[in-house]
């Protein structure tokens, strides 16, 4: 298992963050690190995401800290720059994923259905991100790409309070990316106590 999947699979929830204003970074990941969930897969969906990939990594040398949403090489490389550990996409691009290895940086791509598996796999990739979880099948598809593949998951979409214990029994699912304990509109009132509070309810 390589050093990425053991942190992750200690971890066991990857707060999957869009964070607006890079000054809210920082706060934002001493309320995750104080509170047990030293992870952020920081997500490119703003512009913001860079330079709060920057502090976070910045401020929290060991704070495990992914680029989620990447879509291009050149968004590779700014989170590479900036410092993230990993890279995540929603979904397979092979591009990307070569762009990552000579790079030399893990990335978990999107995958839903068999046929992206064994792509993923003919690019040497062990390690998925299925996406979206609940859309796509949910449990029953996990179990049953699960019973034919010898990979690994990160299931993230429409993953819950209410289902997130049902996908992290699945032997093969070695962590899952969620909101719910980072909402938005919490994060831009930067309202850390109640974001503490939803991630000490994990």
């Amino acid at each position: 298992m390589t050093e990425l999947n053991q942190r992750l699979k200690a971890i066991r929830i990857v707060p999957v963050i869009a964070i607006n204003n890079a000054d809210d970074a920082v706060p934002l990941a001493k309320t995750l690190v104080d509170n047990g969930l030293p992870c952020a897969e920081v997500t490119f969906r703003t512009d913001a995401a860079a330079r709060a990939i920057r502090l976070m990594r910045d401020a929290y040398p060991d704070m495990l800290i992914g680029a989620g949403t990447v879509l291009t090489t050149t968004q590779v490389d700014a989170a590479i720059d900036a410092g993230a550990d990993f890279i995540v996409s929603p979904g397979l691009n092979p591009t990307t994923v070569k762009h990552c290895q000579q790079r030399g940086i893990p990335i978990i791509p999107g995958i839903n259905n068999p046929s992206l598996v064994e792509q993923a796999m003919e690019l040497g990739l062990d390690t998925l991100k299925f996406f979206p979880a609940e859309a796509s099948g949910g449990i029953a598809m996990l179990k049953a790409l699960s019973a034919v593949y010898p990979v690994s998951f990160m299931p993230t979409g429409g993953v819950s309070e209410a289902n997130v214990s049902d996908y992290l029994a699945l032997p093969s699912v070695l962590a899952c990316g969620g909101t719910w304990m980072v909402p938005g509109k919490l994060i831009d009132e930067q309202r850390w106590d109640e974001i503490a509070a939803l991630i000490e309810a994990l």
